[in-house]
Parts: C-alpha cells; structure tokens; sequence
C-alpha cells in the first residue's frame, strides 16, 4: 500500500512539474514589428508602376530597399518618398521591401500585379515563399509571474509527496 503512496505522490511530482514548464517558451519574432511603422502604397502594383514608401515615427534616415526597385532613402523628419518598380518584375510574384530605420528592420511585401492586357487568358503565376531561415529567437527576459506560479505548484506537490510519504507509517496496512 505505501508503494503506491509514493507513486501516485511522485506522479503528482511530475505532473506539477511538466504544468509549471513553460510549454515552448520560445517564439518566433516577426522582423515585420518594429518600433517605426512603414507601408508601401499600393502593396499591389503593375510592373513600372511607381509606388509610395511611408515611415512613422523615425527618428533617422529611412533606407528602404527592395530586389524590385533601387534602394531609397527617407529623410530623417519626411514621412514618405516614391519608387519606381522595375520594367522586368515578375507578374504574380512578392517582392520583399526592407525599411532600416536606425539600425531596426522591418518588412512586408510588394507584388507584381499579374495578366496581360493583350492576353487575357494568362493568370499571375502563384506566389512562392521558401522558408525564411535565421528570423526565428527565443524570448529573453524572465516572467516573475510564471516564476512564482511554478515554484508555488513545485512546493505544493513537494508538501503533498511528504504529507502521502509520511502518512500512515503507524504500521496500517490495510
């Protein structure tokens, strides 16, 4: 009787220890929030369409560059530029736009607006993401929070193991 006791104790044990982990505490950070905001106007533009670049909040020069127009700079205390996209970008295809604003980087999407005017069976070939390898980290820091909650859950199992394991030592084996 006392072996189980002591197993359903040291379940108890286990099981307030696997509840007091944090489950994957690692996240993934979106290099898309920044402390700066930035949009690209329209997000969808035909082929040698020009495009206009915002940034809030920046307190530098804002370099914006893209693989589907040359590189451009916002002036520290101007809100926005234009850019002309390339004559020869895919139809269908997401262009990756990159804001760097002191030394922080964010980004978000530019795609080519597909179809013909002379053909217009074509359709916009999909668009295509590979995995974007090295954007992934982990939370630095310490939640005090969910470090007293599970050191509470850990001494109340520890208290109830004792509390089972102490129980009925008196020699009652019935």
């Amino acid at each position: 009787m006392r072996a189980i006791r002591v197993a359903s104790a040291a379940l108890l044990g286990v099981t307030a220890l696997t509840l007091a982990s944090p489950a994957a505490h690692a996240a993934v950070t979106d290099n898309s929030v920044t402390s700066f905001g930035f949009s690209v106007v329209p997000s969808t533009i035909a082929a040698g369409g020009q495009v206009t670049l915002r940034v809030d909040n920046c307190n530098d020069d804002t370099r914006v560059s893209s693989g589907v127009f040359d590189p451009v700079t916002i002036p520290k205390g101007q809100s926005s530029t234009t850019a002309k996209v390339d004559w020869d970008a895919e139809p269908g295809a997401a262009y990756r736009v990159t804001f760097t604003c002191g030394g922080e980087n964010g980004h978000t999407d530019l795609t080519i607006a597909g179809g013909n005017s002379g053909n217009p069976t074509h359709y916009p070939v999909p668009i295509q993401r590979g995995v974007h390898a090295g954007e992934g980290g982990s939370v630095a820091g310490f939640d005090l929070k969910e470090i007293g909650l599970g050191a509470a859950l850990i001494a109340g199992s520890l208290a109830v193991a004792y509390h089972f394991s102490r129980r009925g030592t008196g020699g009652d084996n019935a």
